[in-house]
């Protein structure tokens, strides 16, 4: 297939071994402006090879695949011709722990695969699949580099050996495009011993969230569970919003937070978003509480930090060069609700620093470095 002549033209491979697929995807592709179909290939050794050919600007891969399967298609993309990917996955089976490797290794989006191929359940899939196209589309890949399996947490913590008490501060995380990744860095730096619970809202399928969460628990010192209606929030545990719930903080009695979870509308298209879950900490846990806002395209999470600090907390943002996309943290720091602008490396640091001090003040203490 030609190079159309407007190099204003993103072109797209499509890699699946599913011919439905395949013409979907390619359809979604040919409807969005600006967007155009490079190739098509049925695995991951097609791919390479078309990749080289054609030399697509972004490529949706699927991972289950026969000869050479998407995780090692992408590795060797990522490492020899890097540039964005879109994983378009299943979302039931071990596709979902192949997708969250997937988004380690450098892939930019994910959409899951339509179980629901009505003509509801399909125009839903081709609206999430363009969303993740034009996010993809922006996406620095230099951001994303091939991440080497870290090594896992070297023995049981302590913390994990006795049953936790109620969470005494609360760490808050919004993440987008490029998150998976990020989290991946972030979460194993942060320490038990503050008293604190952690909650992350990473906008993600339903279905993949919970894998997510077991990814992060092989990597981390803390315990990470997908986050369940109605739970108490207890120290030293990071609670992943499910994919398609708003997840919010309720002051419980006695004197303890609980989770609420809800499907009310979605807010700057996603749902999970990080606004509601900010706001909530902001009435309730303020000012023994910190967010951060990671990557990711838009500014979910921006007014939500702004209410955050205006009641005392503490807002940390991502720097733009450690970002895949620089947007979510930049419309938090021009809404005003950022204190520290960080690489992504120094944000566990900071965030273990002010726990540190929340959990012991000591007179005249400040914690806005």
């Amino acid at each position: 297939m030609s190079r159309p002549s407007d190099p204003g033209i993103r072109r797209v491979l499509v890699v699946d071994d599913s011919p439905f697929f395949r013409r979907l995807i390619a359809d979604v592709v040919g409807s969005i402006p600006g967007f155009a179909v490079a190739g098509s290939a049925r695995n991951g050794l097609d791919a390479l090879r078309k990749v080289h050919a054609e030399d697509p600007d972004l490529v949706t891969m699927d991972l289950e695949m026969p000869e050479l399967d998407g995780l090692q298609a992408i590795g060797y993309l990522m490492s020899e011709a890097p540039r964005p990917i879109v994983v378009v996955s299943s979302w039931a089976g071990p596709g979902t722990g192949l997708a969250i490797r997937a988004l380690e290794l450098g892939a930019a989006e994910l959409v899951a695969k339509a179980p629901d191929r009505s003509p509801a359940g399909v125009e839903e899939f081709r609206r999430r699949l363009t969303d993740a196209l034009r996010a993809a589309a922006v996406t620095d890949v230099a951001r994303l580099p091939v991440l080497a399996r870290p090594a896992p947490a070297p023995s049981l913590p302590a913390h994990r050996m006795v049953i936790p008490g109620r969470a005494r501060l609360l760490v808050v995380v919004a993440a987008s495009t490029g998150g998976p990744r990020a989290l991946a860095e972030l979460v194993p730096a942060l320490r038990p011993g503050y008293g604190a619970g952690y909650l992350v809202v990473q906008h993600m399928p339903p279905g993949f969230t919970r894998s997510l969460a077991e990814r992060l628990d092989g990597l981390s010192h803390l315990t990470v569970v997908e986050a369940a209606a109605g739970s108490p929030i207890v120290e030293d545990t990071v609670y992943v919003a499910p994919g398609d719930f708003h997840m919010v903080v309720d002051q419980q009695a006695p004197g303890g937070w609980a989770l609420h979870l809800h499907q009310g509308p979605s807010v700057w298209g996603v749902r999970p978003a990080a606004d509601p879950l900010f706001v909530s900490v902001a009435e309730h846990a303020c000012p023994r509480a910190v967010g951060v806002v990671l990557t990711g395209l838009g500014r979910d999470g921006a007014a939500g930090l702004r209410a955050l600090r205006d009641a005392g907390g503490i807002g940390i943002a991502q720097d733009q060069a450690t970002s895949a996309i620089f947007g979510m943290p930049k419309a938090a720091a021009r809404e005003g609700g950022v204190q520290e602008v960080l690489p992504l490396p120094d944000i566990g640091a900071a965030v273990n620093r002010h726990l540190a001090v929340l959990r012991d003040p000591g007179p005249g203490s400040r914690t806005d470095g």
